[in-house]
């Protein structure tokens, strides 16, 4: 139901209830008119709702939109990263990192390869010695606490 009918329809039954002279001294009178009133009343009240549904509609659109355009900026972002067709050598593979987290302080450190390899570092938050087993001395410890096993 459009809003206007609804609007149109409250106007109309205040306008009959006037015109047919409903007497406000009786009880269905007092009834009559009161029901009037109140579909008056809510008809103003469907009307303000359209209103503000409207406003919201279109500000949901306006956010998609802007929604809309970040993504693209960032996918297409992403795509341009990820192109390893280049022959610069700026898009050979990310190096692998590892993850070690200070026992002192908890504060997680990323080592790269050639970091691990050295064995040790200090910590860059709290400056304790941190110590590595080397990726090549792990296999063999693996395989040595393999060996004991069977």
């Amino acid at each position: 139901m459009d809003k206007m009918d609804v609007a149109r329809k409250a106007a109309y039954l205040q306008g009959l209830a006037k015109g047919l002279g409903i007497d406000d001294s009786t009880k269905e009178g007092k009834l009559l008119l009161a029901l009037v009133d109140a579909f008056g009343d809510l008809a103003e009240e469907v009307s303000d709702m359209e209103d503000a549904w409207s406003e919201l509609d279109e500000a949901i659109d306006v956010l998609d939109d802007d929604l809309q355009t970040l993504e693209e900026d960032f996918y297409s972002f992403d795509e341009a990263e990820d192109d390893d067709d280049c022959d610069c050598g700026c898009c050979d593979e990310e190096e692998e990192l590892y993850e070690v987290t200070c026992p002192q302080c908890g504060e997680t450190v990323y080592l790269d390869p050639e970091m691990l390899e050295e064995g040790e570092m200090n910590c860059p938050n709290c400056n304790e010695l941190l110590e590595f087993i080397k990726p090549e001395e792990l296999d063999e410890i693996l395989a040595e606490e393999e060996d004991q096993k069977d």
